[in-house]
């Protein structure tokens, strides 16, 4: 049987908050312990970077995918046991997502948006059905969330829109959502 397949979304960059970085080792590890597969954007910067190495030191397996373009930009991690190259940020994601059972979205910038978007559209139309979780670390994601709330109560998408999403407080639920 195949390993689970861990698709993670998150910035390149480390953020404003200690509990960001504290928050991607603690799902690297847990990707580890559980003996699950990272995949991610193959970056070695910010909460990508932290991600990766927390797996890799708890045994993970790790897949990455980076277009060319960004290789440099996002000191492409050659030391994971799978590193693709994409030609565009949108083979990228698509890669990343065919490659993923679950999808978590940590922290990011608009790149995580974009993805985290992109994967919500599609299973809003019912082309997957992948658990999306979003570790709103300290409260991260609120904003996100409201806007959400908004697109609905404005009359933009159903209610089920929130329903494809499950919002979680620290990497440690994702364990305890997985399977249910």
């Amino acid at each position: 049987m195949a390993k689970l397949s861990i698709c993670v979304f998150c910035g390149a960059r480390m953020g404003g908050a200690p509990a960001y970085e504290t928050a991607a080792k603690e799902l690297g590890r847990l990707i580890g312990d559980n003996d699950w597969r990272l995949v991610y954007g193959a970056g070695d910067l910010g909460l990508m970077g932290t991600v990766a190495r927390a797996a890799q030191a708890a045994g993970a397996e790790t897949f990455g995918v980076i277009p060319e373009h960004l290789e440099n930009a996002e000191v492409g991690k050659t030391d994971l046991t799978e590193y693709v190259v994409t030609k565009t940020m949108h083979a990228r994601k698509t890669r990343m997502y065919e490659e993923g059972d679950v999808v978590v979205v940590l922290p990011g910038g608009a790149g995580s948006l974009d993805e985290f978007f992109e994967v919500l559209t599609w299973r809003q139309l019912g082309l997957h059905d992948k658990p999306i979780y979003l570790i709103n670390t300290d409260g991260y994601w609120d904003p996100l969330v409201a806007l959400i709330d908004h697109v609905i109560s404005q009359g933009f998408a159903s209610e089920s829109l929130r329903a494809q999403i499950t919002l979680l407080a620290t990497p440690a639920e994702v364990a305890e959502n997985i399977g249910r």
